[in-house]
């Protein structure tokens, strides 16, 4: 294919058909596993446990999602762990930045996911979760991001201590060891490598044009601090070479130099135990998707035996920071289809209930491609069309204004629902939960969908923004028997 494929491309109806590992079409309509989609809106066929029909636009969280793929990637390194003969172990981070809503962070939590974060207010989400007994004494938090001294997220992690022992700061910049070495307080440290970007060799890593990290030089000068330190102990070395690497061989080759760089470091700092490779996980946002995971861990798992068997170093422990991996696939927003509109076009406008560019800014940002299907319909005759939303903005549009994929929905349009897929990563925390978006829209609805031990679904309805909500994050002193 020459574009990304972004639903179906046809104008016959869809048959029974598996789009991927949790969409299917089933006789015109579409699943979520085995959640009917239509059902949510229309009704119709067999009450799947909500007992009622909820209002359109609406925002649907999945949380089953997100323990099938901490799930599904801990068995992958097992599996090659047992292949490769690798003495290491495995650490699954879960990178919170990606989406920190709490029902997203303890379901992480819930199926052992370390926790990595990146803000001061990280810090109080981790006490929370300490609080109410979801995060363990052995579980890591791994603390990235700037955390210099007089930062408020510099203070909390001192204090944090006190409360999470087992808290790895890493390093960015040598102004963030004095708080740390001034403490007093016993700390595991990482350091970050500057490593972003598409290099494969140490020099090309070097000339990187990155805020993250740090420099070789400054590397070596704060693992020197660190051994210094009575209260510190070098633990981990993090890298972090990109973001949605879709292709395994060069994933592994801009891993390369950073392994030859941590052993260095391992032979003169014999505590450092983790190699942290960050995140860049990829994630299938659209149906052709492909990626090899098992060839990927494969790779990287020779690729440290053989750098640290080459400087006599044991192997480390291999961790990585899931976060768009962990939630991308868990996250779905549907709306209806108010209007088709032909207007001299091309191609028919379908104008849906929301907003593509509030609801998803990657979209309208940086032109990224999601799933969109309908939910209803699939057994009707389709059209290629364009679909905007209902914002007054020419970005308010899908597909991306660049692309070139072509869109179909049914020709039958009277209550048709879609639904845009794997958008359970960045979205909502780029749009802002609970803020005030593009045209003063309000918040959708929230459907939190979950299943218990005898797979049964299990529904909470989180209702959205009031106009009231809206026009008080703006500032306005609305009565509420003002407003219509």
């Amino acid at each position: 294919m020459t574009h990304p494929v972004i639903g179906w491309e046809r104008e016959t109806p869809v048959p029974n058909h598996v789009f991927n590992d949790f969409l299917s079409a089933r006789d015109g309509r579409l699943y979520f596993e085995d959640l009917d989609l239509a059902q949510l809106f229309i009704g119709g066929r067999q009450d799947q446990g909500l007992g009622k029909l909820l209002p359109s636009p609406l925002e649907v969280v999945y949380l089953p999602k997100i323990r099938q793929k901490v799930e599904q990637m801990r068995q992958v390194f097992a599996d090659v762990f047992a292949e490769v003969g690798y003495t290491g172990r495995f650490h699954y981070a879960y990178a919170t930045k990606a989406n920190t809503a709490e029902e997203v962070v303890r379901t992480a939590l819930g199926v052992g996911a370390h926790y990595e974060m990146s803000s001061r207010v990280d810090v109080e989400i981790v006490r929370l979760m300490k609080g109410a007994g979801r995060l363990p004494p052995e579980r890591m938090v791994i603390a990235n991001g700037f955390k210099a001294a007089g930062m408020a997220y510099a203070d909390n992690l001192v204090h944090l201590k006190s409360v999470h022992d087992n808290l790895i700061p890493v390093v960015e910049d040598l102004t963030e060891l004095p708080p740390l070495i001034e403490s007093g307080l016993q700390f595991d440290v990482g350091l970050r490598q500057k490593s972003y970007g598409h290099h494969q060799t140490e020099a090309e890593m070097e000339a990187a044009n990155s805020r993250f990290g740090l420099r070789l030089a400054d590397l070596w000068k704060a693992a020197e601090a660190i051994a210094a330190a009575p209260n510190l102990r070098l633990k981990l070395y993090h890298a972090m070479v990109g973001s949605q690497i879709t292709n395994d061989r060069d994933f592994v080759a801009r891993l390369k130099p950073t392994i030859e760089i941590y052993a260095r470091l391992r032979q003169r700092h014999p505590d450092l135990s983790i190699f942290d490779f960050g995140g860049g996980m990829p994630v299938p946002m659209t149906l052709d998707f492909q990626f090899d995971y098992h060839a990927f861990v494969r790779l990287l798992l020779t690729t440290l035996q053989e750098v640290c068997a080459h400087h006599n170093v044991p192997v480390p422990d291999v961790m990585g920071e899931f976060g768009r991996y962990t939630t991308a696939e868990h996250g779905a927003h549907f709306f209806k289809v108010l209007t088709v509109k032909d207007n001299g076009s091309a191609l028919s406008w379908y104008i849906i209930d929301g907003s593509i560019m509030t609801s998803f800014p990657d979209t309208w940002a940086l032109s990224e491609h999601f799933i969109l299907l309908p939910l209803n319909h699939l057994d009707k005759p389709f059209q290629r069309v364009q679909l905007g939303g209902i914002t007054c903005d020419s970005d308010d549009v899908y597909p991306p204004k660049p692309s070139q994929s072509p869109l179909y929905l049914p020709v039958e349009s009277k209550d048709l629902y879609i639904g845009f897929f794997c958008i359970g990563a960045y979205q909502e925390m780029l749009g802002g939960v609970r803020g005030s978006k593009h045209c003063v829209l309000p918040e959708a609805v929230e459907l939190l969908v979950d299943r218990d031990d005898d797979s049964q679904y299990q529904f909470q309805i989180i209702p959205g923004q009031t106009a009231q909500d809206v026009m008080h994050n703006l500032g306005y002193a609305v009565p509420v028997d003002t407003i219509w």
